[in-house]
């Protein structure tokens, strides 16, 4: 049965509109996959800073990758599929996904250093972004930082293709919120059924 990774990253919980995105995605998902659910909001999630930082590094300089604490970063290498639903949040997307990557960034787990550079170890052939944006966002703008932040990251960890399915405007004046996440629920949905 193949692995698929689900990064719960839905801050407002039953009432996030991601949610729904993610909800409709996995609805439609064939039973061949099997998901495991981390929710960020339950994580015990730590910057890497301080005593936490020096005591991760004692184990990587000691290579003792098959620590308790890297059990996140074996998880993420080894899924097959890795889907993100997080909300545009400050141009890009709440913290906690960014601390999850960087706790999940584990030399000779997810990447590793190689004479050309950094060769992503992860086996997953396809990541997927669900998310929601109070404003319409076209490919390429500045304002959204998500997309390139995700598109390096595909990289940095060896990801197959990146898709992402967003509600763009569901905040602007006269939108219809019901249509917009609906629309996108049922793109994410359609997505779903081609894996």
């Amino acid at each position: 049965m193949k692995q698929a990774l689900y990064i719960d990253c839905c801050i407002r919980g039953r009432q996030s509109r991601t949610r729904k995105l993610a909800e409709a995605f996995f609805a439609a998902l064939p039973k061949t996959w099997k998901v495991t659910t981390v929710n960020l909001m339950l994580e015990d999630l730590r910057p890497l800073s301080g005593e936490f930082f020096a005591g991760r590094e004692a184990l990587l300089q000691a290579g003792k990758t098959d620590d308790s604490r890297f059990d996140r970063a074996r998880q993420l290498a080894a899924a097959d599929l890795v889907v993100i639903a997080a909300p545009f949040w400050d141009m890009s997307f709440p913290s906690l996904l960014k601390i999850y990557i960087e706790n999940v960034s584990v030399e000779g787990i997810t990447f590793r250093s190689t004479e050309k550079g950094l060769k992503g170890l992860c086996t997953a052939e396809r990541c997927v972004f669900l998310t929601t944006r109070g404003a319409a966002y076209a490919p390429g703008d500045p304002m959204e930082q998500a997309m390139p932040y995700l598109q390096a990251i595909r990289v940095f960890f060896g990801f197959g293709e990146l898709d992402c399915v967003a509600a763009d405007g569901l905040d602007l004046d006269g939108a219809d919120v019901e249509a917009l996440v609906a629309d996108a629920c049922t793109r994410a949905a359609a997505l779903a059924q081609t894996l």
